[in-house]
């Protein structure tokens, strides 16, 4: 008896650091999904300023027919964002799904994951990966990121290997449901910034389909920006909620472990009890 309570204490001992370590990581979690959020206003606010630059550089063009960032050529590339930590219930595995279904209707395009954890995922069943990084640990580390990214990409457009590219990323959408998001990323749609009716031009340093064409590529910056910077915060967001279940979990252990203790060692009273009261007899 005294050693099936002491084994039963051991294991109350396990469960209370198990439950402290779930409390941790969720705040965690919480913490760094609401600090992504914050961002996000930072960087709609600068999207928006160089798709105004956009509008207003257009009319420059001798033509529109100048427009051809990433013309529709064979070479299609998929970026994936997948979680770069566990515990984030199926995350990654529902962002391959997404992935797996546009590559069947593309069977040539290429996959360029970001994430460790989607690309375990993308092992396990097999699907080539020709390009990987990995996933932000702090959404500080965002900016850097898609500077990569975008190496990456130009390196394949330069050199005529690429000219498409979608986006595969996750959201929080506003009932709190987490969505998987597939976007075109190249060509790059100029239909998004009418041109500015502005009487007065802009004063520019820059040839006009140049100036157009790095505005351009800033603005696929600053759209990787929030893509990744979203898929972090519903990252944390589905690690909050495994956490909050896990909790639970280990709480009903616990008290299941407790109530058991409580009955063990009331056995060992009474049994110690009956003992004396032998003895004394």
């Amino acid at each position: 008896m005294t050693s099936r309570l002491s084994n039963v204490e051991a294991r109350i001992g396990s469960a209370e650091q198990l439950l402290a370590v779930v409390t941790a990581m969720r705040g965690i979690a919480a913490a760094r999904s609401h600090e992504a959020r914050t961002h996000l206003e930072g960087i709609r606010a600068y999207s928006e300023s160089i798709g105004n630059a956009i509008s207003r550089a257009l009319p420059l063009l001798p033509s529109q027919s100048a427009l051809s960032f990433g013309a529709a050529e064979p070479g299609h590339a998929i970026i994936a964002i997948s979680a770069g930590q566990g515990f984030a219930g199926s995350f990654s595995e529902r962002v391959l799904d997404a992935t797996v279904a546009i590559m069947e209707e593309d069977p040539q395009s290429r996959l360029l994951m970001i994430g460790d954890r989607g690309l375990m995922v993308a092992a396990e069943r097999n699907i080539a990966v020709e390009w990987t990084a990995p996933m932000v640990a702090h959404v500080a580390q965002v900016a850097d990121l898609a500077s990569r990214i975008m190496e990456a990409l130009y390196d394949r457009l330069d050199t005529g290997a690429l000219s498409k590219v979608t986006l595969v990323y996750t959201t929080l959408g506003e009932a709190g449901q987490l969505d998987i998001l597939c976007r075109p990323l190249i060509p790059f749609d100029y239909r998004r910034f009418p041109p500015s009716r502005s009487a007065q031009p802009p004063l520019i340093t820059l040839p006009p389909q140049r100036l157009v064409t790095q505005l351009a590529e800033e603005y696929v910056f600053a759209e990787l920006c929030e893509a990744l910077t979203l898929s972090f915060a519903a990252e944390n967001e589905a690690r909050t909620r495994s956490m909050v279940a896990a909790k639970s979990n280990v709480g009903k252990t616990l008290d299941g472990l407790v109530s058991l203790s409580r009955q063990l060692r009331q056995e060992e009273i009474t049994n110690e009890i009956i003992e004396l009261s032998a003895g004394n007899a």
